[in-house]
């Protein structure tokens, strides 16, 4: 995030806080649905330090909705008595729990709005740390619809792996015996609770998994997504929520605390849920409860503990925050990402893995356009093109004499037809949304629009070098050839010993302020997947931490970096 985003968001934070706390909130007769919603949305309202500015924009969505559906308080009592009469795990076994002002204010915002006799809200995003009891929570979803959904219903439980899966399904499983002891309505087992014959509901209840053998012919009415934000590919999330066209009520549950895979499809749609929550892409369908420190709190302050855990005191003691805290000082870099993650519920990575990291990425970034520089300097361009699964880039390369430093402008371009079902969908449709990302047309990368993008610059840089990888770049090097661009082309072997030097380079000119990139998150992402490979001589080069990120952009400023020396040495 750049300073200037920073920026943007903190001024939103002081708007949201002054408009908060002039509403009347009485007027919505709150307290007479229940008394711990009508706390909870004062609370949110008075406080402003003591809660961050999401779950604020969350406050202010649902007393709009209020006012444009009205609130059906009827359906709100309805659900809160049916959770608190349910039997949930316990610490001494099976008990009853009352609601707290928070799930009070979550089953309100997802059950109190309907219009024309249908439910507005078919998408809930928990969004919490560790220990919130949101699997006991989103248990209440499925239960809700398996005993009075469709008559047809099927919930679905999904998750990365069998275990996290059978957690909140196990959840499902004892409330579902504890109601019916003796088996006459429901057959449980570890995976399915289906109806018995004397049961006229063939409701049911399944528990999924990513690698689950078949989803065929699947009706989903109720899905819960379990930790998604440890998701490599959305493939499970697109087969369940693709089979809920035909019904009226559906509902999509996630659930889950942060994590370090930033590109997996939960990323993207955190900051989609974002953006809604702004009023930029204004969505009632839509529940999104996200809870994360404001920008400048501190890591080491209770303050931003209770900001951050709506529930501690009541399912975690305060006094393990500290401790935990003070574990993650002393035990070094691992232990922090962990409190980052997964208690203060911060997306981010162990930034001693990577070559130059996110943090010190977004430090270098500049809001610079290259139709914006004058006089037409010398540019070096270099291309890593890929086909159709993943972005192709191209970088500029810029050097300012009057400051020293180098300048990098990376365009990113990605076949708009691939997008569909692509694991990272929601995420590269956010990125083209903001600019970041250029869509082409049709189903694979249009080389042309590669081509015509880098000489539609020449009036204003001067192009002494275009660099390539000549395993992967024939047709487009056969275009610029064609358009004259022929004297300028250079082949960038990819080996080891061939970016060793412009490794070095780059990573002191990276760390000494020497320089600069432009502002486009996915420079970001890149260099935070990017890691430092290195040979029994000491060559080295970037490599992708995992095979489903993506390093492209710092392969190709280290390109241009790389054809920066080359020219000068041959100038010598």
């Amino acid at each position: 995030m750049t300073e200037e985003e920073k920026e943007i968001l903190m001024v939103r934070k002081r708007q949201v806080s002054e408009q908060l706390a002039s509403l009347d909130i009485d007027r919505y007769g709150l307290a007479t649905v229940d008394g711990r919603l009508y706390q909870y949305v004062c609370t949110v309202a008075r406080d402003p330090a003591g809660h961050n500015l999401w779950e604020q924009l969350a406050v202010v969505h649902f007393l709009e909705m209020c006012d444009r559906y009205g609130l059906d308080s009827l359906r709100v009592r309805r659900f809160y008595a049916f959770y608190e009469f349910l039997y949930f795990p316990g610490k001494v076994g099976s008990v009853r729990y009352s609601l707290t002002p928070v799930q009070c204010f979550q089953f309100a915002s997802v059950y109190g709005f309907w219009r024309d006799g249908r439910r507005v809200v078919r998408e809930c995003a928990l969004y919490v740390p560790r220990k919130f009891s949101k699997t006991t929570g989103s248990a209440a979803f499925a239960l809700w619809d398996l005993l009075f959904g469709d008559a047809n219903a099927e919930s679905y439980i999904g998750a990365n792996s069998q275990d996290q899966a059978k957690k909140c399904f196990d959840v499902i499983r004892g409330c579902v015996l504890k109601l019916d002891p003796e088996g006459t309505r429901y057959v449980v087992n570890k995976e399915v609770i289906k109806p018995t014959r004397r049961n006229s509901r063939p409701a049911f209840a399944q528990c999924l998994t990513a690698n689950a053998r078949t989803k065929d012919g699947l009706n989903a009415s109720v899905i819960i997504m379990d930790e998604y934000s440890q998701a490599r590919d959305a493939t499970l999330f697109q087969v369940l929520t693709t089979s809920m066209g035909v019904r009226d009520n559906p509902l999509t549950v996630i659930i889950t605390t942060a994590s370090d895979v930033f590109d997996g499809p939960f990323y993207g749609m955190l900051e989609g849920y974002k953006q809604v929550l702004l009023g930029n892409c204004p969505d009632d369908t839509l529940f999104a409860h996200l809870f994360e420190p404001d920008i400048g709190d501190r890591e080491d302050d209770p303050v931003t503990w209770r900001k951050v855990h709506p529930h501690l005191g009541i399912t975690v003691h305060p006094e393990f925050y500290e401790s935990e805290w003070r574990r993650a000082q002393r035990e070094g870099a691992e232990a922090k990402l962990a409190f980052r993650t997964k208690l203060l519920n911060i997306y981010c990575v162990d930034d001693r893995k990577s070559w130059i990291p996110a943090k010190l990425a977004r430090e270098m970034s500049r809001k610079i356009e290259l139709t914006d520089i004058k006089g037409r300097p010398a540019a070096t361009v270099s291309m890593d093109l890929s086909v159709r699964g993943d972005f192709s880039a191209v970088t500029w390369g810029i050097y300012i004499r009057d400051i020293k430093s180098f300048f990098y402008y990376t365009a990113y371009f990605f076949p708009e037809g691939a997008l569909t079902d692509h694991p990272n969908e929601r995420l590269y449709r956010g990125w083209a949304a903001q600019g970041h990302l250029r869509l082409t047309p049709g189903d694979v990368i249009d080389y042309r629009c590669i081509v015509e993008y880098i000489l539609g610059l020449q009036p204003y840089l001067n192009i002494v070098a275009i660099g390539y990888d000549s395993y992967k770049a024939k047709e487009p090097v056969n275009m610029l050839h064609a358009s004259g661009a022929g004297h300028v082309l250079r082949a960038v072997p990819q080996t080891l010993g061939a970016f060793t030097s412009a490794c070095e380079s780059f990573e002191v000119g990276a760390r000494t302020g020497h320089i600069i990139i432009n502002s486009n998150p996915i420079n970001h992402y890149c260099f935070g997947n990017a890691v430092l490979m290195t040979d029994s001589l000491d060559n080295c080069k970037p490599e992708k931490r995992q095979d489903t990120q993506r390093i492209d952009g710092v392969i190709t400023m280290l390109m241009c970096h790389k054809l920066f020396a080359e020219l000068y040495r041959t100038a010598e």
